[in-house]
């Protein structure tokens, strides 16, 4: 029975059925995580060895005072601010559409999945061209308004936001899907309620669609959140291995790889991936706590 209270058999039995998750999550992810805090303390330290001399917070003192550290930091929030909205914007635009269109929508919505499922080195190659600052396919179009044309991957002020217009583009299809999955489970008699009623579409989008979508709006923005904040696979393919011109790409997960695989600062970098670890966690907690206290208006009652 669904609500038999719980046993020590049927306990025993619930806890043999999870085994098999519970190992994978505590050696790859619960394990990792505790002792990557603890090397973030650990000032003395022979990697090879494994022997640990002594500890403390200098790990953390030394990212308090580095600069690229706060570079890197600064870019990250910056990506974020960019590439959450307009991602989830564009994404529940295009979602909107393709719900509409009755003819090759299955076509559609496989372009526009299509990018999630590609290797990024093949992403970077493309999009080199397309940015290229003499014959690239994006500098072509604003010469044709009369623009001049930017140098995006050379230049540090249109770097991040080649990298930020690439990571869109690359993740558009995955919240389409989840975005029309969201729209196809709506029930049409609340659409037809509200034609009764006389509502516009604008006011059937903003009474209806936002409301009923929240709970798939909130799962998007998380994953949103935690994808932009761990960007590198993209930085170190589009500028080759580096983290932009005079580190204008420079993030938060490439400054982690820098210190562990290319410094051997094993320590920092643990510091660093706990910070790191501590901003993913407090931003989803914010985003959790803005959509819980807009539920009333978002639909559903607060607890």
């Amino acid at each position: 029975m669904i609500n038999a209270k719980p046993t020590l058999k049927s306990t025993l039995h619930a806890l043999l059925y999870l085994m098999p998750l519970l190992i994978v999550t505590v050696t790859f992810i619960i394990w990792p995580l505790i002792g990557s805090f603890l090397m973030s303390f650990y000032t003395k330290y022979n990697y090879f060895t494994n022997k640990v001399s002594e500890m403390g917070g200098a790990n953390f003192v030394y990212l308090w005072n580095d600069p690229d550290f706060h570079l890197a930091v600064r870019n990250t929030l910056i990506f974020v601010v960019g590439f959450v909205p307009i991602s989830i914007v564009f994404a529940l635009g295009i979602a909107l559409l393709l719900n509409h269109i009755k003819r090759l929508a299955n076509l559609f919505r496989a372009i526009y999945f299509l990018p999630f499922v590609t290797s990024t080195v093949a992403i970077a190659l493309v999009w080199n061209w397309i940015f290229h600052s003499n014959y690239g396919l994006l500098n072509q179009v604003l010469k044709l308004f009369g623009l001049s044309a930017i140098n995006w991957l050379n230049d540090p002020r249109y770097s991040l936001i080649a990298l930020i217009i690439i990571c869109i583009w690359r993740g558009l299809g995955f919240n389409i899907i989840l975005f029309l999955a969201g729209l196809n489970n709506i029930d049409q008699r609340y659409y037809k309620a509200a034609s009764i009623d006389g509502a516009s579409h604008w006011q059937k989008f903003t009474n209806v669609t936002v409301p009923l979508l929240a709970p798939m709006t909130i799962l998007i923005t998380v994953n949103a959140i935690i994808a932009s904040f761990k960007v590198f696979d993209q930085v170190f393919a589009l500028f080759h291995g580096t983290a932009g011109p005079a580190n204008a790409d420079l993030t938060m997960m490439y400054y982690l790889y820098q210190k562990f695989y290319v410094e051997n600062q094993y320590a920092i970098a643990a510091a660093s991936g706990i910070i790191l670890f501590g901003f993913i966690a407090i931003v989803t907690v914010l985003t959790f706590w803005y959509f819980r206290r807009h539920q009333t208006l978002l639909g559903g009652e607060r607890s």
